[in-house]
């Protein structure tokens, strides 16, 4: 430091701290060779801490408020140094500035997939993050245990390992709540309380305190998330073949909507149309077949049933013939079977007629 530098601090009898950062938490006063004079005058703004310093050892520690710096209000240093009557000689102590104010949208997120047994997809990987705001709560525990004598001490010289405690505590809790990956949202705020409540504790020993902490999103992997929307698409659609007749009968409408498209969009019209209409007809035909199921055994004839208001079956002569002993079919039953034309009663079926005759007579009365 120059001569200039040095006069200069002879001059300055005001301690103080103005953080233009935003993200500083805790800053070293600095002074020439630390002297600070008799009757200085000390002030400490809100959300802030002044801790005074001497030969390695913290000593007074100012909350806000402006102080004349005298042996009144430095009851430890004064007992240090001996001061019983008053000094009027400049003293050397070291001031740390520290910022108790909160600090908000600080970041947290699982750097991998955390894997869990899922009750409905079995083993899972899922994401995660969110957000927190801490703060500053015993300034001496911080200084002890974190910045030391570092001058200049900023969010980032902790931020990561602050960020650490949180995924691991969350990755703990998450795996033992056993609760279904689609149901985490529903549980975003009590998830959130217990895992504040949780790293609390670990940040306290640092002299931190977690004020805020919030579950943003909890998601799966990429491809586990298509594989769901793919699922639930099929759910949408429902009905393929009426689905298939949309689609074409939305493509023949824009199509007549643009009369004046060139050939090669008519021919590709027509491929799609072409297309579409085969789909379709194999759509029709498997949903034929799986109405008929497997050709019935040649000379055994297969009937299915209107049971409740349900088609049931298909059904070969035993079956029927046990259901008309247990009178679950009778002769108004409409029945069917492949090359009718409709549905019919079964007492209008020759086939059957045989199985209503070989019901036994009503038991005579006594």
């Amino acid at each position: 430091m120059g001569i200039f530098d040095k006069l200069k601090a002879e001059f300055i009898d005001i301690i103080e701290w103005l953080d233009p950062s935003g993200d500083t938490m805790v800053y070293r006063f600095e002074r020439f060779q630390n002297e600070i004079k008799y009757g200085a005058k000390l002030v400490v703004r809100e959300t802030q801490v002044a801790v005074f310093v001497n030969e390695g050892q913290i000593v007074d520690v100012f909350g806000p408020g402006t102080y004349t710096l005298t042996t009144q209000n430095m009851p430890i240093l004064t007992t240090l140094k001996g001061w019983k009557y008053g000094f009027n000689s400049p003293f050397k102590a070291e001031v740390y500035f520290l910022n108790t104010k909160n600090y908000t949208d600080l970041k947290w997120g699982t750097k991998n997939p955390i894997m869990m047994r899922d009750p409905e997809f079995g083993p899972v990987r899922l994401r995660a993050f969110g957000n927190y705001a801490m703060r500053v709560k015993d300034p001496v525990q911080f200084i002890r245990e974190i910045t030391g004598t570092n001058p200049h001490f900023t969010t980032d010289g902790i931020i990561e390992q602050l960020k650490n405690i949180i995924i691991t505590r969350f990755s703990d809790l998450l795996a033992e709540s056993k609760i279904p990956a689609i149901d985490l949202a529903s549980q975003y705020d009590e998830m959130s309380a217990k895992i504040q409540a949780k790293v609390n504790g670990e940040f306290n020993e640092y002299g931190l305190e977690v004020s805020k902490l919030l579950i943003e999103n909890i998601s799966f992997p990429p491809e586990v998330e298509q594989a769901i929307d793919k699922r639930n698409s099929m759910g949408v659609i429902g009905n393929m073949q009426n689905f298939m007749q949309y689609q074409a009968a939305t493509s023949m409408e824009t199509a007549a909507k643009n009369p004046s498209g060139t050939a090669g969009e008519g021919i590709g019209l027509g491929m799609g149309f072409a297309m579409a209409n085969q789909m379709i007809q194999q759509s029709q035909q498997h949903q034929q077949q799986g109405q008929a199921g497997p050709p019935p055994i040649p000379g055994a004839a297969s009937f299915y049933v209107v049971q409740n208001n349900n088609q049931a079956g298909p059904y070969n002569m035993e079956i029927l013939q046990g259901m008309v002993n247990q009178k679950t079919l009778t002769q108004d039953t409409l029945v069917w079977k492949q090359g009718m034309a409709n549905w019919v009663k079964a007492g209008d079926v020759p086939e059957l007629a045989p199985l209503f005759l070989q019901v036994p007579p009503p038991v005579p009365k006594a």
